[in-house]
């Protein structure tokens, strides 16, 4: 097995304990821990993609893994964030109809013979939901922080409310790179669609 297909199989592993930290409240610092790995997740994302480029080390496993681990990532971090109260189930299940569509537009040109490559809409649609995702962390550390006594927010309501439209806002407009990146594979690959039986 190659370097990459290791970093991706490295950020399937890395997912679990994410998600441990995160739903783990009674951990001090649990949000810090998660916001930790899911960047070390999210930077083999970035990693395995860059060294199978520029080796050639572009294989069918990776072509397969890699995807799916980037759907895991996002999509037990979102999951997490609904049993925390973070955001609500809107924002999962658009992403997660997303992902099947797409994923069946490749699956149906696949038979037709042809790969359906990645475009820029779609990498905007990943970097956007990991620094949401981020961005969510590290505002609920940043209360984590007041809730231990390390720093002090005057009106800590005010805080939360306004870390959390943050955070929503974030997620939304992750939201909407997905529906755009998901809108246009379709689109681009209507030919197959059609011809599928």
């Amino acid at each position: 097995m190659n370097t990459p297909n290791k970093l991706t199989l490295l950020r399937l592993i890395l997912v679990p304990f994410y998600v441990f930290f995160l739903l783990m409240p009674s951990i001090p610092h649990h949000y810090l821990a998660a916001f930790l790995i899911f960047a070390a997740a999210a930077y083999t994302d970035h990693l395995d993609g860059k060294i199978a480029r520029k080796k050639n080390m572009i294989t069918d496993f990776g072509k397969f893994a890699d995807p799916l681990a980037d759907k895991v990532m996002i999509l037990s971090a979102l999951a997490c964030f609904i049993q925390l109260g973070l955001t609500n189930a809107v924002v999962l299940i658009i992403v997660v109809a997303r992902e099947f569509a797409v994923t069946s537009v490749r699956l149906i040109a696949s038979g037709k013979g042809k790969v359906v490559a990645a475009n820029r809409w779609g990498k905007a649609k990943t970097i956007s939901q990991i620094a949401a995702v981020l961005v969510v962390l590290l505002l609920q550390y940043l209360l984590e922080l007041h809730t231990l006594g390390v720093i002090r927010f005057g009106n800590i309501d005010a805080v939360q409310y306004w870390f959390g439209i943050a955070g929503e806002i974030l997620l939304w407009i992750s939201v909407a790179f997905t529906l755009i990146s998901g809108i246009i594979y379709i689109v681009q690959n209507f030919d197959f669609i059609k011809q599928a039986k």
